[in-house]
């Protein structure tokens, strides 16, 4: 079979690569993939960003996806042949402190599909039945390919954040997490605002406009008049940073009110900024990384009922067998959410 790899430490180097089809352990499953999302981690993988140094090359890339049980091994109990699954991708190792007290999303030895071992984007992959969860019917096959993402924003926002109904939030970058992030606060009861930058004016504004969101273009508009008429100078109850930009935890620090709270949810590297303002204005600064078993749970929950509008947020367009253009068009801000039909690949 056939898998698209990152071949060498340098931007793009996307080529496909042959595989053998995995044989699953006792305690595995065979998933067969259907569809296969794009995200930040996946474009940071294309442009070789320092994050992912440790990659042993070549890899499959692809961690966001669904598909279907075709094989089982002799231990695996929870899943038949037929089930439709996707995978929680952040593999804890179930032994050092951070498992053992019921926090895997941050365990000290995690793997992570796609990054440390082949992922999603080829046909088959060998999955331990304790990273599975299962698709109920009542979502479609394509819609579950974003629960992984989804999941994301739904702890930063349910577990990670104060966000409740009436509250004026702030969402900094319309990207596929804040875009989710956003829904997710609003299904929570808060008026929610998206900003962002000149680059995301033609496809990603847009987009967080017809999903039912007031925005604002930090590159264009005055952002102190629209927090002064949106929140009566007050400023954001909550401010969620999903940008992954130096820039952003600063802003977040202008725009969220005093006793506020800020969710770092991007990954920014290195910023700058003085700290004094926030301790004098008693923020509460929270950070939220990844997800676990109850969040997919809640997400898969969110896209069933609606609260998560996967039809309007999933990008179709693109083809697995030319992914260079999925790839650049999502690191310019002309695409969102890219979601691969991956049976291109199939013999």
């Amino acid at each position: 079979m056939r898998g698209l790899a990152k071949v060498n430490r340098s931007h793009g180097a996307m080529e496909f690569v042959d595989r053998d089809r995995p044989e699953p352990a006792a305690d595995e499953a065979l998933v067969e993939v259907d569809y296969a999302g794009l995200c930040g981690s996946d474009a940071g993988i294309y442009e070789f960003e320092s994050a992912f140094e440790r990659m042993n090359l070549p890899t499959v890339i692809g961690h966001e996806y669904s598909g279907r049980v075709v094989e089982v091994g002799d231990a695996v109990t929870k899943f038949d042949v037929g089930d439709r699954v996707v995978e929680r991708p952040i593999r804890g190792c179930g032994d050092c402190y951070q498992c053992e007290i019921g926090e895997s999303n941050v365990c000290q030895n995690a793997v992570i599909t796609g990054v440390d071992h082949d992922g999603a984007y080829e046909q088959f992959v060998a999955v331990p039945e304790r990273a599975l969860h299962p698709v109920p019917d009542s979502v479609e096959q394509q819609h579950a390919a974003m629960v992984e993402p989804t999941s994301i924003a739904a702890r930063a926002v349910i577990e990670n954040s104060r966000v409740s109904a009436g509250d004026r939030v702030l969402v900094e970058g319309p990207g596929p997490i804040g875009l989710l992030t956003a829904q997710i606060a609003d299904a929570q009861g808060g008026r929610v605002l998206v900003s962002g930058v000149g680059q995301d004016a033609e496809y990603r504004l847009p987009l967080a406009e017809e999903l039912g969101f007031e925005t604002v273009n930090v590159a264009e508009d005055d952002m102190a008049a629209r927090r002064e008429a949106l929140t009566d100078g007050v400023g954001y109850d909550v401010v969620f940073d999903t940008t992954g930009h130096p820039s952003g935890l600063p802003s977040a620090v202008d725009e969220v009110r005093k006793g506020g709270q800020i969710v770092l949810i991007g990954q920014t590297g290195e910023t700058t900024m003085p700290y004094s303002p926030l301790v004098r204005s008693e923020i509460d600064l929270q950070c939220s990384y990844a997800s676990m078993y109850d969040d997919f749970d809640r997400s898969l929950r969110l896209i069933d009922r609606g609260d998560v509008d996967a039809e309007t947020f999933l990008d179709d367009r693109f083809s697995l067998l030319e992914a260079d253009e999925a790839f650049e068009a999502f690191v310019a801000g002309e695409t969102c959410k890219p979601v691969f039909d991956v049976s291109e690949l199939h013999d």
